[in-house]
Parts: C-alpha cells; structure tokens; sequence
C-alpha cells in the first residue's frame, strides 16, 4: 500500500508560503487533535512531551495520549489501541486518553500500512506493533529512572505508571521522569523486533473489560463527529441527486425558485474528475434550512444515461447469463478434478443462491466539511479509508494530495459505507466555487439511494457425493459486482489461479472454507451492468456475507440429501487435513462449543419448531475468526420466522477487552439477523427504490431474540471481532427453518413468502 500514499510527503526543500502551510499541516499544528493552535504553537515552550512512538505521547503530567489510525465507529477501537500499549508500557488505565489521527504522513507506518479500518483487520494487524511501542516506551522511561534513582534498569518494576526499585524504596512516577528530560532513548526498526513481548499469562490489562475511553467523550458531547463540524463563515450545501444511481448527467439548471430562498449563494454542478458521483447538483446556502429550501426549489433536467432503465432482474438475468458462460470469469480455488468426480458420484446436488442489494444506513447521516486556506485543502469528516479519501478529495479540488490536510472526526457507524468518500466530492467543489467554508449534509433520502451498497449476488453450487455419503466434489461460481476493483487500487486485488488476470478476492472470500474437500473449484465471476448500475462497495462482513450463506446451506442440504446430522457432517468436514491443518480444528472446537451452549441435539422442540447450525472462517481464510452459530427459529404456518435464540461461539485468540468484544459479536449477530430475515433493496428504472426506514426495514428492537456468546480466548494471535458473527447468521437460521417445516429457503432475505412458498413446494 504504501507505494500508493508516498507522494502524500510535504517537500521539505521550497521555503515558500505554500511549503510552510503544507508543513505546518502535516506536524499538526492547525490539525486541533491535540487542542493546539498556532497561536498557542508560538506561545512559551511548555514541558516536553515525551513520545515513544508516533503513535502515543506522555505529558509531563503523566497522561498518556494514544493516536488511533483507525476509523472509531462505536467499535471503541481507539480504546483498543490504548489497550494494548497500556499493557506494555505499563501505564494506569486512568491516565489513558485517544485521539484520531490525521493523514500526517508520518501516520502512514511502513509496518501497519495505509489507514484503513475494515475487514476486521485492526486489533489483528495492529496488536504486535502497538504492543512493541508500548514496551519502547517502558524500557526508555525505566532506563531514564534507573538513571536518575541510581540504581540498575534490572531491579526496576513498572506498574500504574509508577516505576519503583523495591530494594531502596525508591520509585517515580512516568510524569516525573518526563518532568526530568532523561528519557530520551529511540529505537530502531530492528530494536523493536527484537523486544521481548510479554506472554498471555504476564498480563494485566489485555483481557480486562477496563471502561472504553470515548464514551465520556461521546456522553459529555466533546467528540466531535463530522456533523459537528463548525467554522467560522461557514455554509451549507443540500444534494439533488438524479433518479438513476449512477451514470446520469446533468442537462440543465434552473434556479429562479430557489434564488428567492432566503440566504441563497449558489447551485453547484458537480464535474467529478474522480468518477465516483454523477449527476449531482448542490444548493448552497447560508443554513442547512435554507440550503433544502433552495436544493427542492432547483429545477433540473437530466439525461439518465446508459443504466436508466436497468432494474434487480436484469442485474440477476445478467448474472445467470454470465454464469452460464463456461469461459467467464476467474479462477479463485481450483484442486483437483470436480468435473470428473461429478461424473463418478453416487449423488449430484445442485441449488442456487441469490441475495439481494443491502444498504449501510448509519445513524450519522453522510457529511463533509471543505474550507481552501490558502493553497491546502482542509476536509473536516469521518472516514474509514483516509489514504483514499485523501486521494478523492485532491482529484475533486484538481490538487495534488500533499495539499489535503484530513481531519479525522468520530464516526456515527459506518459499517463500510465511510471506505467510500463520495460526501467529500459535493463539499470540495461547493467550497472551490462560493470561496467559503462548506458543510454538505446528507439527507436519509440522499444516503440510501446514493449509498455504495452491498452487492446484489447470484451463486451456484454443485455438490457431489460419494457411497458413503462423503462429499468428494464441490464447484461454486460466485457472480456479483467487484467493489473493489472499483478502488481502482491494483494492491487490493488478487491474482487468479488461473493466470487470466486480477480478481476481486473480496468477492469470494469464504468459498475457500476449511472443509476437506478433495476436489474444488470457486470462479470469481463480474457482472459488469451490476457494477456500473449499482455501483456496490463493502458492507459489514463483505463476501463472507453471502459466500457462507451459499456453501453454508448446501452443506446442510448435502446432510439432509445422505441422511447425516448436519452438525457431525461438518465434523467429519473439519478433519484439519493438508493446508486446513489448524484452521479446521479450531472451527470445528467453536462448533462444538456452540452446539453445547445452545443444547443441540438434546431436546425434543415443538412441532414448527426447529435450531440450525452453520460455521464459518470470516472475514478471510489468512485472517478468520472461527465463529460457529446455533439458531433456534419458530416458523408460523403463515411462513413468519420469528428467532427465539442465537447461540454464537467464536475463537478469537487473544481478547483484549472482553466486554467490547461480547458486545461487538452480539451487535454483528444481530446485523446478520437483520440481513437473514428483513433487508432488501430494489433497483428500478436504474435508482434504488427504498429511500428511508418505512420502505427498508432493518431489525427493530422488538423482533430481537435472545443471543448467547461464547468468546473463546486461547493466547493465540489476537483476531477481529466486528464481522464475523454477521456471516454465520443468516445460513444458521436458514437451515433451522427447513430444520422446523422442511422449506429450503435459498435466497436473502428470507420472507414469510418465500418460506410459505417453499413449505408448498
């Protein structure tokens, strides 16, 4: 990734004006993180901070303020981070505090990589390194005390922020030994490898459910999210988007109506040289009131484009087409010889599985703040992706990215609908065209018609089994839009097995499960009208979304087809043979915890009644949780499905808060519920037809069920916690109502219609 944000460095050889705003940005002086301005810069030199890391510094009163390059979305993943540095330095939890970090390029570590929050990667990819900052730091502050106290590093102890000698009864405190200017000693790349870390059984702060850092600030309203966002001679912009999702141009604008709207300035018609809005028009105002008044005054007339007439059935026809096609596609598992094994199996299945458009829908509308100081760009917003969205706000400003400043905000959800950075575009060209700061905010109609949605998939898969009864062959084409791709970042992308070329992994993760299956084969398949009409990008879980909901349910099917137990099919699946060595095992373990906890197997249900398992290896096979789901359904004779219990078991290896992370698998599980039974967006004359919460319909709080979380925590490399349970969810409840009336329901969301259909079929 890195290749892709270097030229995001200041130049440090042109003395110019434009060289020192652009270097005063990027050491932070007029990014406000840390509550600093110029004018406070300039003022008498206050007590150094002592800073370890680029990643946390220590006051000389001894708190400690940890960076978090990640997006903080309600995940606490900034209190995470803090955490885990806690541990190592050694620093009492009380004189912990986080920040967000901007896109300084110092943030752009050559070992964590471009600042991204997704795919469940944060506590994983980011654990071992905040881990050796934490303990630079107390190998510095202690060598600066022993230096200081008179006595050796060795005899040293340091807890709570306090370092003490035992022997003499001797200690100082962390902020005494900034106070003294001693700790000064840096380390290098290799002197942090070379750091002994502690081990699972030394620690003391990893695995406490300590108080999550942000929720005094989210309670006593100093976090500051991007709705916010106020800066002096401030205005507004309101969107009109066009009718058709994407491709739509506009023709002409007339704003006579809306120049008699009170505080009136201008409506802006967007030119995206980035290509990731078309259509748009923005009605600038001096209040957001006034900014809808004159945005619904505003007449324009449009051409919809190539996509206008496109609807969800000709994306699905499209995808079946392509599917047919024995030459489409990519190649993302290809063992053995499954056509041939079909040929010689005792018994041959075959379904298909489709799932519908999903919207991201967070409570924090879509926003953006843009002010020009000057030759730099300032884009006040919460984000997911701030080396992208550096990159798209620069190419709406015709910039270059070393002239963004980002100023990360906290975030009202995102669930990766901020990977995406489309609120930015209308912001930076209405601030370029009125020469005042602009806050464009998005209406609930604006954001789920123009949200960067959850792929509509279409899948195939063919199962063959052998006389026993064991499953010898599997071949499963998955066909979706390929949001990543849409980046337009080649690192992101992976090569097919095949050798035709670069596939969008994120796409088909999860197809390449952890069963044992002699003969394999997953094709990545694009449906390029999807990907133009819709277009898609990453919602919470991604792939593994819809992949499992497909191998899931058909590893169910192939249990009911031979008569085995679902649950011991998967069992005898799990086997860890060959390169599902380890990964196997630990699945199968969280199965049987799951299966225990929810008391599978072991009583008589009523009659409508039934639980339904399912297990999977989210987000990806290199960087999976291993999370297994019971679910226990009732289903009407209507077809109604009511969830009356999730059971979820999942191994994430090291927890460091245990409380976040039981809240994070409840959350997920309940998104996945969300998805399995009650989600569904349409595509109609090119636009999505759901444009607020009457027309789609998320879980409300009285259809919860009862949830179950088993965290299986083994001292074993620290995972992520905030998808996984969103996958294994929807195949769960799937198979536990053909489990209660014998209907197999294959496409999501599953309805009392669909259910009813079935139970008739």
């Amino acid at each position: 990734m890195n290749k892709h944000v270097k030229n995001l460095a200041p130049e440090t050889t042109d003395l110019s004006r434009r060289s020192f705003l652009v270097g005063t940005a990027a050491t932070g002086l007029v990014l406000g993180y840390a509550g600093s301005g110029i004018d406070q810069a300039l003022a008498a030199p206050a007590p150094a901070n002592f800073e370890p890391s680029v990643w946390y510094a220590i006051a000389p009163d001894g708190l400690v303020t940890v960076t978090c390059g990640k997006a903080d979305m309600g995940q606490h993943v900034a209190s995470t981070m803090a955490q885990i540095v806690a541990e190592e330095l050694g620093a009492s939890w009380k004189d912990m505090r986080v920040q967000l970090a901007s896109n300084d390029p110092k943030f752009n570590d050559p070992v964590l990589g471009a600042q991204i929050t997704g795919g469940s990667w944060s506590t994983m990819m980011n654990f071992d390194a905040m881990s050796r900052a934490g303990a630079a730091g107390r190998i510095a502050l202690t060598e600066a005390a022993a230096a200081s106290m008179g006595v050796p590093a060795g005899e040293l102890v340091v807890r709570a922020s306090t370092i003490s000698h035992p022997k003499s009864k001797k200690s100082m405190s962390f902020a005494d030994v900034v106070k003294s200017g001693k700790a000064t000693k840096t380390f290098t790349a290799d002197d942090l490898k070379a750091i002994k870390l502690k081990s699972p059984d030394q620690y003391t702060m990893i695995g406490v459910s300590v108080p999550q850092l942000d929720i005094p600030l989210k309670v006593n309203g100093t976090a500051k999210y991007g709705i916010d966002v106020m800066l002096p001679g401030m205005v507004y912009g309101a969107l009109v988007t066009p009718p058709v999702r994407y491709g739509a141009t506009v023709k002409s604008v007339d704003d006579s109506a809306a120049k008699k709207v009170p505080g009136f300035i201008k409506a802006v018609t967007l030119d995206d040289k980035t290509t990731t809005t078309t259509g748009w028009v923005v009605a600038v105002a001096n209040t957001y009131a006034n900014a809808k008044k004159a945005a619904a005054a505003l007449k324009i007339d449009y051409d919809g484009g190539p996509n206008a007439k496109l609807s969800s059935e000709s994306l699905l026809t499209e995808a079946k087409r392509l599917q047919g096609l024995s030459d489409s596609g990519q190649f993302f598992v290809k063992d053995g010889d499954p056509d041939a094994a079909f040929g010689s199996a005792a018994k041959v299945l075959e379904a298909d599985y489709t799932t519908n458009i999903n919207i991201h829908a967070p409570m924090e509308p879509m926003n953006a703040t843009a002010e020009f100081k000057g030759d730099i760009l300032h884009i006040y917003s919460g984000n997911q992706f701030a080396t992208r969205s550096g990159a798209i706000a620069a190419g709406a400003a015709g910039i270059d990215p070393k002239f963004v400043v980002m100023h990360q905000m906290w975030l009202g959800g995102g669930f990766g609908r901020r990977l995406d950075a489309d609120m930015m575009v209308p912001a930076v060209q209405a601030a370029k065209a009125v020469g005042k700061p602009v806050k464009v905010i998005y209406t609930r109609e604006n954001d789920m018609t123009m949200d960067f949605s959850r792929p509509l998939t279409y899948q195939k898969v063919k199962a063959g089994v052998d006389g026993d009864g064991k499953l010898v062959a599997l071949s499963h084409d998955v066909v979706s839009a390929w949001p990543t791709q849409r980046w337009g970042i080649p690192d992101f992308l992976s090569p097919s097995v095949d050798k035709k070329g670069p596939l969008d992994a994120f796409t088909v993760n999860g197809a390449d499960f952890f069963y044992t299956v002699p003969n394999h084969y997953v094709r990545a398949i694009k449906n390029e009208m999807a990907h133009n009409a819709t277009p898609s990008g990453q919602l919470r879980s991604v792939a593994p979304g819809w992949t499992f909901w497909a191998v899931e349910s058909m590893i169910d099917e192939i249990a009911h087809a031979t008569g085995k137990d679902p649950a011991l099919l998967r069992i005898s699946l799990l086997d860890g043979k060959g390169k599902n060595d380890g990964g196997a095992q630990r699945l199968r373990n969280t199965l049987l915890a799951a299966m225990g906890l929810a008391g599978y197997g072991t009583k008589q249900l009523p009659k409508g009644e039934g639980m339904g398992v399912a297990c999977v290896s989210s987000q990806e096979r290199a960087t999976a949780s291993w999370t297994a789901c019971v679910a226990h359904v009732a289903v009407a004779p209507s077809g109604e499905v009511t969830v009356k219990k999730l059971t979820v078991a999942t191994d994430v290896g090291t927890q460091v808060n245990p409380d976040g992370i039981r809240a994070q698998v409840e959350g997920a599980a309940l998104w996945g519920m969300s998805l399995a039974l009650f989600e569904k967006a349409t595509l109609k004359d090119g636009g999505i037809e759901q444009t607020n919460f009457d027309s789609y319909t998320p879980l409300r709080m009285s259809q919860l069920p009862e949830v179950a979380v088993n965290v299986i925590a083994n001292g074993e490399k620290a995972t992520g916690v905030g998808e996984p349970a969103v996958t294994v969810v929807a195949p769960a409840i799937g198979n536990a109502v053909f489990n209660a009336v014998g209907a197999r329901v294959r496409g999501l969301p599953i309805t009392a219609e669909a259910v009813k259909a079935a139970m008739k079929a």
